[in-house]
């Protein structure tokens, strides 16, 4: 019985590595518009956008093959999906959770950039504007420099901003997104803050870069620096903290520190770093 099971169970394998072979080896042939997923970090969530990528090929784009003042799909193929998980603004507008049609409008000075409910949809041929989501206006900017292949990117990230862009041929166009989770992140710090291992780094930073309670980063530093005394990277953020609260004799202190124990740890790095804080304070 042991040896027919063997059997059975080689064979099922065999048979299941030949379909899937068959199934790599179908024979297919490439869009004219390549398809991109790009996946960007944004707050304590991720944003991610699909979208077919049209070539310029010597044709006048906008006010040519696509018209001013004609909903457009926003690429190629099927309409550019965008998804969030967490809430975000975007231009403004409050857009919650979820997976949402992109849809513009080009015009010759300013574009409607459209967020629409109905996802999975060819071209803009079933656009309905009862669907939407949001829709605003957004300058249209020249390039100086063809982009041949139309190109969506994200550009200016932080942990509460980001620049998505869209540009193709001569025409480019930025929209503006916004996290709106600071009271989240603080309240996942505090709980961070009650664990064995606490993050002091990283809630530094943010505390830090994000304008929140600088003496509680600076205690955070101070506390972290009883285990490792001769970090350089915990002196840069003290002399960071300390020449941000506008204590220049002891940001200059603390960074020249930072150097000293870089130096003594062959990083190079931290060098640099305590050493622009220190270039920093001298000139003020």
């Amino acid at each position: 019985m042991k040896f027919i099971s063997a059997c059975i169970a080689t064979f099922v394998l065999i048979t299941c590595f030949n379909i899937s072979l068959k199934a790599q080896q179908q024979p297919r042939i490439p869009e004219a518009s390549s398809t991109q997923t790009i996946i960007q970090d944004f707050g304590l969530g991720k944003i991610t956008l699909t979208y077919s990528r049209p070539n310029v090929k010597d044709r006048k784009i906008f006010g040519g093959i696509q018209p001013f003042g004609q909903v457009w799909r926003t690429g190629a193929n099927w309409a550019t999906t965008i998804s969030f998980t967490e809430e975000v603004l975007v231009e403004g507008n409050k857009v919650p959770a979820g997976t949402y049609s992109l849809f513009t409008i080009p015009g010759e000075k300013e574009w409607t950039v459209i967020l629409n409910k109905t996802v999975k949809q060819w071209g803009a041929y079933d656009y309905k504007q009862e669907d939407d989501l949001v829709r605003f206006k957004v300058p249209m900017i020249a390039l100086k420099e063809k982009r041949e292949t139309f190109t969506v990117a994200f550009a200016n990230v932080n942990t509460k901003n980001a620049d998505l862009y869209l540009l193709w041929g001569y025409t480019a166009i930025a929209i503006k997104l916004q996290t709106n989770d600071n009271a989240k992140i603080l309240a996942n710090i505090d709980k961070l803050m009650m664990s064995a291992k606490k993050p002091y780094f990283n809630a530094i930073q943010y505390y830090y870069e994000n304008d929140q309670d600088l003496n509680k980063a600076l205690k955070w530093v101070y506390e972290a620096q009883k285990a490792e005394p001769k970090a350089p990277w915990f002196k840069l953020w003290e002399a960071r903290i300390l020449l941000k609260q506008g204590k220049k004799d002891a940001a200059i202190k603390a960074a020249k520190q930072g150097i000293a124990y870089a130096e003594s740890a062959n990083d190079d790095e931290y060098v640099r770093l305590n050493q622009g804080v220190l270039d920093q304070a001298t000139k003020q």
